[in-house]
């Protein structure tokens, strides 16, 4: 729709749609909120005086603040920028925090802890509405962002040799399309000719001193880049600024998370893990009746694998396989065809039911939540003899999932893997 408009004016449109989606998004959020709290505060205003209408105006202004700080913590505004799927999950998590915050501030607003359960039952059903209706929109702005904007014409500059980023890229046929590749080689006057008639430019594994040349040059056409960050770009990216000398100076403190954030990060995991088990109680005692019927082996499976510092534990999984299926002792990934998987464990990989008994590891202490998954023994030594970073991921204990889990696919390499989950990391 606006291919024919200038650059500059195309991207203010852009960025003015995304304000507006974000507008709507929070007015609908705060206006849902504001018509819960207005029937509870008109069903239990019986003096005039127990529940006042400015205690409604107190919680929908500290509802929309908490709302909106945590869409834009979670990037659950970013239309146009982030999977829709990122966008839905990031309104689903920000609509419970909030919701869950709201429980806890409703009671010291009105005074009156003993509406706390009837607090829990408003909330559950205002993030259940609220969840439906923000999808809904969420779905409907990326539809009609995808059919207003047509994608960023992009040109790929790559070095030898080159790999399949461009491909990955172009599948992204609503945001972009890579109209044209040039080898880095072709020298810089070429390049600047080049760069003028593109929205953006894709710097495709070039060399340090190659990709430092050609971001200023972007920076000198405002030019919008994108490029695959090293290991050592995502130690920079958390550096923290320091004005103590007439230059900028950047510091890496490089010792992991703090005493706090460890112990915040334990508390999670332990409610986490003791929550989901008991809701999840009778699907797991399904699942393992069902392993247990079908052939008459065992219903868990262990197996070693490396956490923090180069630990070695056992992790737990509800059998998915025949008995022995290494009976040499060597490692045999699974296939997606591998006649070694039992009928019901092609339904529990096919949904991870397989991973809920990795919950008791979190319980112990041996597993968090959220981390680098942790590798089998094999695999470590592998990678690490071809990638010596690998061993980076042991600075933190190894968890039920990841960035490389919820970001990567099946056949993303080791290295990208590692990106992803020293981004975790350092951050």
């Amino acid at each position: 729709m606006y291919a024919n408009i200038p650059g500059t004016s195309r991207r203010n449109i852009k960025y003015f749609y995304r304000y507006l989606c974000c507008g709507i998004l929070i007015a609908a959020s705060t206006a849902i909120f504001f018509e819960d709290w207005y029937d509870f505060v008109v069903g239990h205003n019986i003096t005039g005086y127990l529940l006042g209408y400015g205690n409604l105006g107190m919680a929908t202004g500290i509802y929309l603040l908490l709302y909106t700080s945590l869409c834009r913590w979670l990037r659950a505004f970013k239309v146009g920028v982030e999977r829709m799927s990122n966008i839905i999950v990031g309104q689903m998590l920000a609509v419970f925090l909030t919701s869950f915050f709201e429980m806890f501030i409703s009671c010291a607003i009105t005074n009156q802890f003993r509406f706390f359960p009837e607090f829990v039952g408003m909330y559950t059903y205002l993030f259940l509405k609220q969840t439906l209706i923000n999808s809904v929109l969420v779905i409907l702005m990326v539809q009609v962002y995808r059919k207003a904007f047509s994608p960023l014409k992009v040109l790929e500059i790559y070095s030898e040799p080159r790999n399949d980023l461009s491909v990955k890229i172009g599948a992204l046929k609503y945001k972009y399309n890579v109209t044209e590749s040039i080898s880095v080689n072709q020298g810089e006057m070429i390049l600047r000719k080049k760069l003028r008639g593109f929205d953006a430019i894709l710097l495709n594994d070039l060399s340090s001193n190659e990709r430092n040349s050609l971001l200023k040059l972007c920076f000198e056409f405002n030019k919008r880049v994108y490029f695959i960050p090293k290991l050592s770009d995502v130690l920079i990216k958390n550096a923290e600024e320091l004005n103590l000398i007439d230059a900028p100076l950047f510091l890496n403190r490089n010792n992991g998370i703090g005493p706090w954030q460890r112990f915040w990060k334990r508390t999670f995991d332990l409610l986490f893990s003791l929550v989901i088990l008991i809701v999840l109680s009778p699907l797991m005692m399904i699942t393992a009746l069902a392993i247990h019927l079908e052939d008459g082996g065992s219903v868990f499976f262990r197996q070693q694998r490396v956490t923090i510092g180069g630990k070695r534990f056992m992790i737990w999984k509800f059998r998915s396989m025949i008995m022995d299926a290494e009976k040499d002792g060597r490692p045999h990934p699974a296939e997606e065809k591998d006649d070694r998987i039992t009928k019901v464990g092609r339904i529990i990989r096919a949904v991870r039911i397989d991973e809920l008994p990795q919950l008791f590891n979190i319980l112990k202490g041996e597993m968090s939540v959220v981390g680098p998954r942790p590798e089998r023994v094999e695999h470590v030594e592998k990678y690490t003899a071809e990638i010596p970073e690998f061993v980076y991921r042991n600075k933190m204990k190894g968890g039920l999932t990841g960035y490389a889990q919820v970001y990567g696919k099946y056949n993303t390499t080791a290295l990208d893997k590692l990106k992803l989950d020293f981004l975790y990391i350092t951050n």
